[in-house]
Order: structure tokens, then sequence, then C-alpha cells
């Protein structure tokens, strides 16, 4: 399969990047690692005008812990975010989550802020991203806002960001000291997209569930955050009852679509399993 026909820049600059996004809008699709979207274009299922390149832009492939936050370039590829030290030091739980993150060729090439943009329903990191209270910064010729995490995910395959944007950077606070995590993951094969996938984190005090999150992928339409499984957990005792009892409501919670990997009913029941996983192993982690 060939792509449909385009034209392409390579802007040095990343005020050049935003006047041409500026310039054509939807018609244009910003290309980075491209582990996503060149498949999309090969088979036809995306018809851009114009293709704008952003890998000679400099200043963009940073990971990096700055005042408190974890910062992530929009040209920081998997691999570098997978082997961070600041992303263990500053989010456990994106650093749970990354082995399960495609394959190495992938990982070579692909981006954090691609795989966000892209917002799969059954990928890992917007999961993280909710999970984590992430913040993703869209910069335009009109200025530069953020949006939160819970509300860029707006989809399947689509994001808060306008066709003029690009998103630069994403910003996770670093993980409270004390918190643990946890994440798992079935999928029919180490590295392919989840069947469903659960993030977990948790912060106790005084032997007690003092708050948690709770975030699903595979499941929807984007990342889904439990919330009636963190109210369940809110000054309960650590343990099976409770990390069960939080399973159920996360497992209930969901209405999960149905293809040939998985039905309705094989999702709940990995919800149900996963979430006690992950609950289980952050409780460990607490300290």
């Amino acid at each position: 399969m060939k792509p449909p026909p385009f034209d392409y820049f390579c802007p040095e600059t990343l005020e050049e990047a935003l006047a041409l996004l500026a310039e054509h809008g939807e018609a244009a699709k910003v290309i980075a690692g491209g582990q996503s979207l060149v498949p999309m274009l090969n088979l036809r299922a995306l018809h851009p005008a114009v293709l704008i390149d952003i890998n000679r832009l400099s200043g963009l492939d940073h990971v990096s812990l700055e005042g408190g936050q974890l910062r992530v370039g929009a040209l920081a590829r998997h691999k570098a975010v997978l082997e961070s030290a600041a992303v263990a030091d500053a989010s456990p739980l994106m650093a749970l989550a990354y082995p399960y993150v495609s394959h190495g060729p992938i990982r070579n090439r692909g981006t954090l802020c691609g795989n966000l943009c892209h917002n799969d329903p059954a990928s890992e990191m917007p999961a993280v991203a909710v999970a984590s209270d992430a913040e993703m910064v869209l910069q335009s010729t009109g200025g530069t806002r953020t949006v939160g995490a819970e509300d860029f995910f707006t989809g399947t395959l689509e994001t808060a960001a306008e066709a003029n944007e690009l998103l630069v950077e994403v910003r996770v606070p670093q993980a409270p000291a004390g918190q643990g995590a946890g994440f798992h993951e079935v999928s029919a094969r180490k590295g392919d997209f989840a069947y469903v996938a659960v993030g977990a984190t948790l912060e106790l005090a005084e032997g007690a569930c003092a708050a948690a999150r709770i975030v699903c992928a595979g499941v929807g339409d984007g990342p889904h955050r439990a919330r009636a499984a963190e109210e369940a957990l809110a000054g309960a005792a650590p343990g099976d009852e409770a990390f069960g009892q939080a399973a159920a409501a996360a497992a209930d919670s969901i209405d999960p679509g149905e293809d040939f990997h998985a039905d309705a009913d094989y999702r709940r029941d990995l919800v149900r399993s996963l979430t006690r996983r992950a609950l289980a192993d952050a409780a460990s982690r607490c300290n």
C-alpha cells in the first residue's frame, strides 16, 4: 500500500512549524515518529493534504525533572523515556507501564507526545497520563495553553488539541513521597496493544487508604478513570477485602465494547483481576 499524495514540509524552527499549522489547519498532519501515522496513511485511513515533519526542530527532545515536574518534549522517543532516570524517580507508574509499550524498533522512533495525540483507546500512556494528573502543553501562533489529561482525551483517536496546535510538552507532577504504583495488562503478545490495562496509585496514612487513582485502558473510547473504585478505598485498610471491593466497583463502572480479541464479559473480568493486582502492587510499594 502507498499513502495518498500530500505536500511535505520539514521546518527548521518551531515558529515555522506553527506557521504551517496555522496556514493549513485541518488539512495538515504532524509527523515525528510516524509509527501510527504512516500505517494509517498507507491504509488510506487518513488523507492529509500536508505533512509537517518536526524532526529538525531543536529543544524538543528533553526528558527532565524540573520544579517538581517531569517534562517530556515532543521529540523525546519512547526509548529515551523508558530508560530515563528522571522518569523512574518522578513517575514510578510511567516507569512500570513503559515496558508494555510496543516493541524495540517502534520505541526507537515513536514519541510519547505522538502516542498521546493519537489516543488509541488500548494504549497505555493516555491511561498513565490521567492517573498521574499530567498536563499537555499546546502551542500555536496565538500562544500557549495547558490542558489536563482528563480533558485532553475526548474520544477514540481524538483529543482537545486544535488543528493549529502542536503538543510541545507533557508535564507530569512528581509523585508524592510514599506513594505506591502498580500497572498490569493483558495482550495477545508482549508489546501489542492491551485487551485491558489498569494503572493504579495509592497513598496510605495511619494504616488506611488515603488517596487512590485507578485508570483503565482498552475498555472504552479512551482512558477510563474508575472513580467508584477509588471512592470504595477511602479510609479502608489495604488488603484483599478492600482491593476486591474496589476491583468489583471498577468492573461495574465500565461498558466495554466487543471485538474478535475479547467480548465485554472477558474485559470486565480482566478489569476486576488487574485492578486487584495493580492495587496490591501499589500497596506493597508504599513507604
